[in-house]
Parts: structure tokens; sequence; C-alpha cells
């Protein structure tokens, strides 16, 4: 019997992308598990999930780390699918990711991943998250992260912290096993990047993991995220 998948969503205030991505993924995740875990939001997001009936609403503390690892005690598949709201899986994800997972030595893994806008600057950033990701074995959330259950479950989850908490869980991830890193790409949103202007959405990237690989609190790091985005 194939392995059952379980995908957990974190939204809070997502009602606008809910709609086209839960009808999205009940077509292409038809006997799978999706689980849509709320941070609290007040745009009418539960609304939006109660037209799905197969899709589970949960509720949790405003907190992505809080939130996915809800989702994933909630869930009862055997690979778990921790998805963005503004992020789009490409055709044949579930089928990508299950013959990923054919192979014993594989934890979990990720999607290489362009921007919804995908010309000029956009067009090199997103390769470049891809190249770090594909080098490093770290990943980030936008990326579409999947694991084992048996081993998100071993590893602990998510760390209890604000940010970060993708690239923490993603570098225990690579010691618990071979990662995939699927060339098949997701879209995500540009929209933070057009918010606060690419090359210093860059520079406040890396020099936030600069921050972290030295050891500087998660909550300072949120802080400083929040001041300058």
């Amino acid at each position: 019997m194939a392995p059952r998948l379980s995908i957990v969503l974190p939204v809070w205030r997502e009602a606008r992308n809910l709609e086209p991505l839960l009808a999205g993924l009940t077509a292409d995740f038809g006997s799978d598990e999706i689980l849509v875990v709320d941070g609290g939001s007040d745009d009418g997001s539960r609304e939006v999930v109660r037209r799905f009936p197969r899709v589970t609403f949960l509720e949790s503390a405003r907190d992505r780390a809080c939130q996915m690892n809800a989702g994933a005690r909630a869930a009862t598949g055997d690979i778990l699918l921790f998805l963005h709201a503004d992020t789009r899986l490409p055709p044949g994800a579930r089928g990508a990711i299950l013959e990923a997972i054919t192979d014993e030595a594989v934890a979990g893994g990720r999607f290489d991943v362009r921007f919804e806008r995908d010309r000029g600057l956009a067009w090199l950033v997103a390769r470049l998250i891809s190249l770090r990701s594909r080098w490093s074995g770290i990943a980030t959330g936008d990326q579409a992260l999947f694991v084992r259950r048996e081993i998100f479950e071993r590893l602990g989850g998510f760390a209890d912290m604000p940010i970060m908490e993708d690239v923490d869980f993603t570098r225990r991830l690579k010691h618990a096993g071979c990662t995939a890193s699927l060339r098949t790409l997701v879209v995500t949103s540009y929209r933070r990047w057009k918010r606060c202007g690419a090359f210093r959405t860059i520079v406040l990237m890396w020099t936030l993991r600069f921050l972290y690989w030295i050891g500087v609190h998660p909550d300072r790091l949120k802080n400083l995220y929040a001041s300058v985005r």
C-alpha cells in the first residue's frame, strides 16, 4: 500500500489564498489528508475552509513552528508535507514525493522554487535559493518541506523558535538520512520581496542566517526582522 500524505498548512490571514489553494489540493491529493492550522485569523479563513468538507481546521498560537507542530500531532499520514499558503505545488508533486520516499535512505526533502514573478532579479534570486539549498542541504519553508512521520517525531518536530524554524529543522533533518532535492519547481509569492525590495530582502535574509549561525537568540532575530521588513 502506498504511503499516505498529510499536508499541513500553517496560515494567518490567508483567506484570499486559501480558496484556490485548497481547491487544487483536494483535486490533486484526493486520498490524502489536508490540515489547515490557523493562528487566529480574523479575515474569514475558517469560513473558507468550511467549504471543503475533507479539510480539517485547527487553531493554535500564531507561531509558524507551533502551528506546524500542532498539525503534525493531529495528522495520521505516513509522510508530512508542510506547505505555505502562498506556495503552489507543481503538477505531479504527489508522485514525485512518493517516488523519492521509495528510497528507504531518504528521510525527507524539498522542491526547487521559483517566484510567481519569474523574470529579472526574481528569476535570479529563486535559482540561487535552489542552488544554495542543494549545496548546503538546508531549505526554507517556501520550498514545501516533506518528511517521514517517524523521523519528524524522532527529531522532536520544529523547535519552539519564532524565526528560522525551517532552517533549524532541515539542518537536523540532513543528519537523519538523505534529503531529496526535487528539481520540479514550486511557485511561491514575491510579495515580501516586492514590499521590502529585493536587494534589501537578500541582505536581511543573509544577515539573519549569519546571526543565527553564530548563536544570536531567535527572539532577537525576530525583532530585527520585524524592525526592517
